[in-house]
């Protein structure tokens, strides 16, 4: 079984940024892509940003250019850093691997942008 777990959330100013971090633990077979998803209260969950094996990369239209996923070489580590930040970018944000037998998720990063 994969476990999943996100640190880095926090609360920030508008404008600022954070650096989300997502480990994956656990026997992981046929890896094929890590995601970032956000849900904010009364909204469906959404993929924010996606990575796969070779390293093809998605954003969503409301965070690219401010917002950029990584992963750290062949390891099952990434990041999200986002940066000008806005009120509206406010959620939980989920990491989630899915691989050939697995789609694990983590419990989440609550991240508040507020004055």
């Amino acid at each position: 079984q994969v476990q999943v777990e996100e640190s880095g959330g926090g609360l920030v100013q508008p404008g600022g940024s954070l650096r989300l971090s997502c480990t994956a633990s656990g026997n992981i077979f046929g890896l094929r892509e890590m995601n970032w998803f956000r849900q904010a209260p009364g909204t469906q969950r959404e993929l924010v940003a996606s990575i796969d094996t070779h390293g093809r990369i998605k954003y969503l239209d409301a965070v690219r250019g401010r917002f950029t996923i990584s992963r750290v070489g062949a390891k099952n580590l990434i990041y999200l850093h986002m940066g000008l930040l806005k009120p509206e970018d406010t959620a939980i944000y989920f990491c989630n691997f899915v691989s050939a037998y697995d789609n694990a998720w983590g419990q989440g990063t609550q991240v508040t942008v507020s004055s």
